[in-house]
């Protein structure tokens, strides 16, 4: 913790926030305790992976398979996913002026997380105009500032339409295995459609937002009445849509494990609904005002070319703690960074007289963090009737321990008669039984449990991804990963020639994740399109271009190891374990999604694609 020694800082602290009206250093102490309370040796081995006895978890529920003969022919570029990556990878290589591309997705349709999230009240929590990707390509205006899954879903639809990606897609086909060729300089793609094509180039899109996890908990599948997750919602069983309306529960008792993201926005839609409704909790979101609107017709009014990539740029740089002399977004995330650190800081700098030392920094950062906090818990306890249920909705964590959460009907829903908190103090669910759920000791009797765990982060590659890749002499992805990620700048690995992999792999963590894929869409298809102005028909990372780049990840990785060991456990700090190789975190850029997007920029200035060699 913060020294807290220099008297004239602690005055210009107290000033720079406002009052300070709570004890920091109790406030540390009871963070570290909470934290402890939850911390598990199994850490992301405490859930299940979807197979065998429940590989129907990951079945679409929303489009079945229509009958076709398996593909056998060869094609330019693959990319395999149909979500946000995808789409973007094909539009980036479309007006790049490549053609014969196609896109092989699990889903039934484009969309990848928004295909699958269609429980009621699914919306996106970062402003829709910075986070619905290609809105100026497409000259669309989202209706809200925060989009609802629906119309986020028909944009994705609409997306591959105007980039002609329905042509020669296939659609409700998983990729069961990839393999280079070394004779032919292809790869080969097999399908679990009996499918087995070749390409000179394929394109890993497949996002860690697909695949949904369940709780190891025992018991699991003694249950008998009815299960699903939150990402392959059960409309037939519950009635209603998005927007709720669920009659289907009117007479069930629902049960609901986890109260992240997905469960805020779910929970007052289910408690309207069920006859009696059970959230258990192991630890509460921070949840905070939305304040949703409708977007005014003006909106557009005044916006130069360009308007979406400036403001994406903007909300990117607040929200990673740079300064911007103005708030484009002016939403919570921004309020939240704009006083962890820019105004804060330069408040606190100009009553000093000077800039502030690193140190000082960080203490100011810390303590606005936990101001900012205790605004939080204050909402609970001001919204939540019982005195109890409120006390056990307050986060005790730092701010970005956990993925913040903004809404405004998911702490009234605690204040009706049929929904109950089941708080575990940290443990969880003890068990399964065949008609409910054991937690703190009692049994619970249920007609529907929910899933709302998540989805694999903080496992491997290969097993977020559903299948191995081969490259060169027939070696395995998982082998060389095995120990951690190799690569380039998160996109090439040497020995995997004309591969790419989009995502959180030794790249950036955003909060608006379409930014992050944006740009990795934005440079991949400047590399092929090198490799096709030199001649060429490969490129592949070097192991010298490899290795700096994994010395420059482990030499960044640092920054955040301190803040992220004394969180409290969650996918962001490996469920507390810090000693992962692919957890979320520790597979990303320490410097930062700003420093990230300089570097690719910088690296296709300079052009002589340092770390690569083209054959």
């Amino acid at each position: 913790m913060a020294s807290w020694i220099m008297a004239d800082f602690d005055d210009v602290l107290d000033k720079t926030l406002g009052g300070i009206d709570f004890n920091p250093r109790e406030l540390k102490a009871k963070y570290l305790e909470e934290r402890d309370k939850r911390v598990r040796t199994d850490a992301n081995a405490q859930y299940i992976e979807v197979t065998g006895d429940f590989s129907n978890f990951v079945d679409d529920p929303y489009a079945p398979a229509a009958e076709r003969k398996p593909v056998t022919d060869h094609v330019d570029v693959v990319i395999v996913g149909g979500g946000f990556g995808g789409l973007l990878m094909g539009g980036r290589l479309r007006e790049a002026g490549f053609d014969d591309i196609r896109v092989i997705e699990k889903g039934g349709d484009f969309g990848g997380t928004w295909y699958w999230n269609r429980y009621p009240g699914a919306m996106c929590d970062v402003e829709s105009y910075c986070y619905l990707p290609m809105l100026e390509e497409l000259g669309y205006v989202p209706k809200h500032k925060y989009s609802f899954a629906p119309e986020i879903m028909e944009h994705s639809k609409n997306i591959a339409t105007h980039y002609g990606l329905y042509d020669n897609a296939l659609l409700s086909t998983g990729v069961t295995h990839t393999e280079w060729n070394d004779d032919t300089d292809r790869w080969t793609i097999t399908t679990d459609r009996g499918d087995e094509m070749t390409a000179r180039v394929i394109v890993m899109a497949n996002g860690p937002l697909n695949r949904p996890k369940l709780p190891g908990i025992d018991g699991i599948n003694d249950f008998g009445g009815h299960t699903f997750h939150t990402s392959r919602w059960d409309y037939e069983y519950t009635g209603g849509s998005n927007e709720g309306g669920l009659d289907g529960l009117a007479d069930k008792r629902v049960g609901i494990i986890g109260t992240g993201a997905t469960a805020v926005q779910c929970v007052p839609h289910l408690g309207a609904a069920a006859k009696e409704l059970y959230v258990f909790q192991r630890t509460p979101s921070s949840v905070d005002v939305r304040n949703n609107r409708e977007t005014p017709p003006d909106f557009l009014e005044g916006q130069e070319t360009g308007w979406q990539y400036r403001r994406m740029d903007n909300f990117n740089k607040l929200v990673t703690g740079a300064d911007q002399d103005e708030d484009l977004v002016n939403d919570g995330w921004t309020d939240i960074f704009r006083k962890l650190t820019g105004i804060a800081a330069k408040t606190a700098s100009k009553e000093l007289g000077r800039r502030l030392t690193r140190h000082e920094r960080a203490e100011l950062m810390e303590m606005a963090d936990y101001r900012k906090m205790e605004s939080v818990r204050r909402r609970a306890q001001e919204i939540v009737d019982d005195p109890d249920v409120a006390e056990s909705l307050k986060p005790y964590y730092r701010q970005f321990c956990k993925r913040p959460c903004f809404h405004d009907e998911y702490l009234p829903t605690f204040n009706l008669a049929n929904v109950h908190l089941v708080d575990t103090d940290g443990k969880g669910v003890e068990r399964f039984t065949e008609t409910g759920l054991v937690a703190n000791g009692e049994h619970i009797e249920l007609d529907c449990i929910i899933f709302a765990t998540g989805f694999e982060v903080g496992t491997n590659y290969v097993r977020r991804a559903g299948y191995d890749t081969v490259g060169r002499a027939g070696r395995q992805l998982s082998e060389k990963w095995k120990n951690g990620l190799r690569t380039v700048h998160g996109l090439q690995t040497e020995g995997f020639p004309n591969a790419f992999f989009m995502g959180f792999n030794q790249g950036a963590v955003t909060v608006n994740i379409p930014q992050t894929l944006n740009e990795q869409a934005v440079q991949i298809a400047y590399m092929l399109d090198q490799v096709r102005a030199r001649g060429g028909s490969q490129i592949e990372a070097t192991p010298e271009g490899e290795q700096a780049w994994v010395d420059e990840m482990i030499d960044k990785e640092r920054l955040g190891a301190k803040f992220r060991a004394e969180c409290t456990p969650g996918y962001y700090n490996n469920e507390g374990v810090a000693e992962n190789p692919n957890g979320f975190f520790s597979a990303n850029y320490g410097a930062g999604p700003v420093r990230f997007f300089e570097i690719l920029s910088d690296w296709r200035e300079q052009g002589d694609l340092e770390g690569c060699t083209v054959t």
